[in-house]
């Protein structure tokens, strides 16, 4: 970072199936959290970015920017990011540009999707806008299909069997007992993972983030200081159909993203104490370990299977906590800082993709 950027205020609703919220009532209690725990006030807010994908879809509402800045008492600059899954990320690295360039001192960042309100099929539907509407819709794929057929060739390439892979999906649950803000804050049990629904052979249910509702938003401000500050905010892409790749079994855009990132933020992996990475679907928390350069190819599982001192998705990741589209990536940045405030680690990372990883971002955060 050319500048100093801290992360002077977080919160979030609890991701979870809000039946009795709107899209407004979610970024509302989102950014009232955050507002209460920073240092700065509302009114100290310059610009907002709003990281959204389905609002359009599932709740008929467009111009977020707008809404969100209607919810402060001065109604600042407000503007919208969207990058499928990605969009928290990008949001994100849009607020630090701005912060950068000197255009604003201080930026709320507001992730938001309501996605339980409408019939599961349009939601899989509108999810299917992150893949290429000419080279993968057409054959009927869906996400579970894209992530399934990943799945079946990364098993064949590198003899994973089904039974291992139950590890991913039943640590992640472990991990979310005690995060009151999860979804699913309930143990399962490794070999109830592959005896749940199969849902696109060789993945089952367990093996799938959830539908959830839910905000979460963040304050960065190059005036506000507080103990942790915004190390490295990094990009990248890739295509966007997986038909159009040399190999399924690796992303691209992950390894660019992070190459850039530990460069920015001048250290090296082996400095990273936790990491929040995007488990759409267990098989991705492998690649994507492969791909930061925390395990060779293939050996990704090896992370699940002993203790390292490094933490994977310690908060529950997308597979316990839920996985509202655009809120993820701010969410985990949340979730990094507060395992940077309770443990003697000096750096975290956030890793969040957007459809099959054709947008990577990565950021890095250290203490202050």
């Amino acid at each position: 970072m050319n500048t100093p950027i801290y992360l002077t205020g977080t919160g979030q609703t609890r991701f979870a199936e809000h039946w009795d919220m709107s899209i407004k009532d979610l970024m509302e209690e989102s950014i009232d959290s955050a507002i209460e725990s920073a240092e700065c006030t509302a009114l100290d807010i310059d610009m907002v970015v709003v990281a959204n994908m389905l609002g359009e879809v599932a709740s008929d509402q467009a111009h977020l920017g707008a809404m969100a800045a209607s919810l402060l008492p001065h109604h600042p600059p407000a503007l919208r990011a969207e990058a499928a899954c990605a969009s928290g990320a990008v949001a994100l690295h849009t607020a630090c540009a701005l912060l950068e360039s000197g255009k604003a001192q201080t930026v709320l960042v507001v992730g938001v999707e309501k996605m339980t309100d409408i019939a599961p099929g349009k939601i899989a539907a509108g999810l299917m806008g992150a893949a290429d509407a000419q080279k993968d819709a057409p054959s009927g794929l869906t996400f579970p299909g894209i992530f399934g057929l990943i799945a079946a060739r990364y098993m064949h390439e590198y003899s994973l069997s089904r039974d291992r892979l139950n590890h991913v999906s039943a640590r992640h649950h472990k991990n979310a007992v005690s995060n009151p803000f999860a979804q699913f804050c309930k143990e399962i049990p490794a070999e109830s993972i592959s005896a749940s629904a199969k849902v696109a052979d060789p993945l089952c249910m367990l093996d799938c983030s959830p539908i959830s509702d839910g905000a979460a938003s963040v304050i960065l401000s190059t005036k506000f200081e507080s103990p942790i500050r915004i190390a490295a905010s990094q990009l990248a892409t890739d295509t966007l159909s997986i038909a159009d790749r040399p190999t399924i079994t690796s992303f691209a855009a992950t390894k660019d993203a992070m190459r850039a990132a530990l460069e920015e933020a001048e250290i090296d992996r082996t400095d990273i104490g936790h990491i929040e990475l995007h488990d759409c679907f267990s098989i991705a928390a492998l690649i994507s370990l492969e791909d930061m350069g925390f395990a060779n190819p293939g050996e990704g599982i090896a992370l699940y299977e002993k203790e390292n001192k490094m933490t994977i998705n310690q908060s529950g990741g997308l597979k316990a906590c839920g996985h509202p589209v655009a809120a993820t990536g701010i969410k985990q940045v949340i979730d990094v800082s507060k395992q940077l405030k309770e443990s003697k680690s000096r750096h975290g990372l956030a890793h969040n993709f957007g459809g099959a990883a054709a947008t990577c971002g990565i950021h890095i955060l250290s203490h202050a």
